[in-house]
């Protein structure tokens, strides 16, 4: 007997790591009569996969909850359940709020969505914000939403134990633990051999990764050279990297492989040490700095793209300077830029006080946002004439007659298709650029 599968629409907020939870979310579903869509309006199901970093993220889902009320009022068996940090932060209080939740899951309880759901189908609310010691979900084999068949994640392990002082991510996702080493091969080998070209390693801090098997520990520049040796047509990513475990280990592995990508995120989040050492970052500017130097000391022409919070507690205008002159000495090709937003439960939230008044945060983020688009498109221009290898990824949004496909350095590049296809490899000369994009002709 064919049993005809229900439909599920998942929608993901936040990042990397969130992504590739939902694809863990498909696969658990699809191994209980559910299948994925892309159609929210055909599904029986649909969840929202949250994230908790800052208010207004939270304050999105907030407002999609109510578009998604009018819907499940038009069709009353649809469920409507919500996933991850979100879920985990504010637990019972969100099924009191938002009455037309059907369940409640933390990012350690995707297992138990299948047993939740007969839950909800026979009229009960379900609810799971457990956290564990060592869930991986190294076993399941992600269903990869959405893929445009070229790039994938690759979770490599799960949690937090930084404790930076804005951050709800320790408490929202637990305990630091690294997956099985030989299963994240085996799920690098198996994506290359399906066609994938380019992995995205992924940890809240990749560099905390360590097993240890009959007193033999791996750690993360280990881990990284085993799934670059996968295939050499295999390019390999990672994120994200904390910058006091940045090791020269790591950057020698990066140097050696010419298929491990040339460039790193490392979210400085301040460029002030009196501001670091609220935030419990553990380093200082200078650390810091000293890092962005070994980097490119091992790999000159790597991109460093960094993460900066404007007006976190206690910041002064001195301070904010302080970020901007780093900024101009680091020359950041990106950056992710927010002003601070306290989030209940933190460090910050129970010890200090939100003292930057909004109006200066709003001016100081907008200074930081304009010196980064300054500095966006002066890196880019140095490419111009430039030779480069791009890993073709699919159309352009502008035009069907042009590819898109990004650099070891992960710069997007627009080119004339040709006779080129996604996850062809294309030599490209650099001949204009934008901000934010390069242009190209092939060679």
């Amino acid at each position: 007997m064919i049993v005809e599968k229900k439909k599920v629409y998942i929608e993901t907020y936040g990042c990397q790591m969130n992504f590739s939870d939902s694809e863990i979310v498909g696969a658990i579903l699809q191994e209980h009569d559910y299948e994925p869509t892309i159609d929210m309006k055909a599904a029986d199901l649909i969840l929202m996969n949250t994230c908790s970093i800052r208010d207004n993220a939270e304050q999105r889902v907030r407002k999609r909850l109510n578009e998604l009320h009018s819907l499940k009022r038009k069709n009353n068996s649809l469920k409507i359940g919500l996933l991850g940090c979100m879920a985990e932060r504010l637990k019972e209080k969100l099924l009191e709020e938002e009455k037309h939740i059907d369940l409640i899951v933390g990012p350690d309880g995707y297992r138990s969505l299948p047993q939740l759901l007969e839950q909800v189908d026979s009229g009960q609310k379900a609810i799971n914000t457990l956290l564990s010691v060592d869930e991986t979900y190294a076993d399941i084999n992600p269903v990869r939403l959405g893929s445009n068949g070229v790039n994938a994640f690759i979770s490599i392990m799960r949690g937090c134990e930084n404790y930076c002082a804005y951050c709800v991510v320790p408490y929202t996702r637990g305990k630091e633990r690294s997956r099985n080493p030989n299963s994240i091969v085996r799920e690098a080998s198996s994506l290359y051999e399906q066609g994938f070209r380019e992995m995205t390693l992924l940890g809240q801090n990749v560099n905390s990764y360590r097993w240890e098997e009959n007193g033999l520990p791996l750690e993360f520049p280990g881990l990284l050279e085993e799934v670059a040796r996968v295939n050499p047509l295999l390019r390999v990513r990672f994120a994200t990297s904390h910058p006091k475990d940045l090791s020269d280990d790591l950057l020698v592995v990066m140097a050696t492989y010419p298929n491990i990508c040339k460039s790193i995120h490392l979210p400085v989040q301040s460029g002030s040490s009196r501001v670091l050492k609220l935030m419990h970052r553990n380093y200082s500017r200078e650390w810091y700095m000293e890092r962005v130097e070994a980097i490119r000391r091992y790999m000159p022409g790597c991109t460093i793209t960094t993460d900066i919070i404007a007006g976190f507690c206690g910041e002064t205008e001195g301070d904010h300077q302080e970020t901007l002159s780093l900024m101009r000495w680091a020359a950041f090709d990106y950056a992710y830029m927010f002003k601070y937003s306290e989030r209940p439960n933190t460090l910050a939230a129970k010890k200090y006080s939100d003292d930057v008044a909004e109006e200066v945060k709003s001016r100081r983020l907008e200074e930081i946002i304009a010196l980064q688009q300054d500095l966006s498109l002066s890196g880019n221009r140095k490419d111009i004439g430039k030779d480069f290898e791009v890993l073709t990824e699919g159309f352009s949004r502008r035009s069907m007659d042009d590819l898109y496909g990004r650099t070891s350095q992960n710069k997007v590049v627009v080119f004339a298709k040709g006779s080129h296809k996604p996850g062809d490899y294309v030599k490209i000369r650099i001949n204009g650029c934008s901000g934010a994009t390069l242009k190209g002709i092939c060679l």
